[in-house]
């Protein structure tokens, strides 16, 4: 089972009204569920207003591509081959 990022969900039916959707949620995102599976989140604009953006270093930037190499490697093998 998907664990959520939110404790506010929705079913795809309740997208019909998005606005009594957003506004149950009280500014928090909304996770979107269709069929008991997440399809994807809503976040309303209040909510990212929250959160301090920054730039990412250069070191910051490598060190996280160096700790997910693993991970990358495989993308990164496919988009060289086309």
């Amino acid at each position: 089972m998907t664990r959520l990022a939110t404790p506010n969900i929705c079913t795809m039916t309740e997208l019909r009204e998005p606005q009594k959707v957003l506004d149950r949620a009280n500014g928090q995102p909304v996770a979107i569920l269709k069929n008991s599976a997440l399809v994807g989140y809503i976040v309303p604009a209040e909510a990212v207003g929250q959160v301090e953006h920054r730039v990412a270093t250069l070191e910051e930037v490598m060190e996280s591509l160096q700790r997910r190499k693993e991970i990358n490697q495989p993308v990164l093998d496919y988009l060289r081959d086309k």
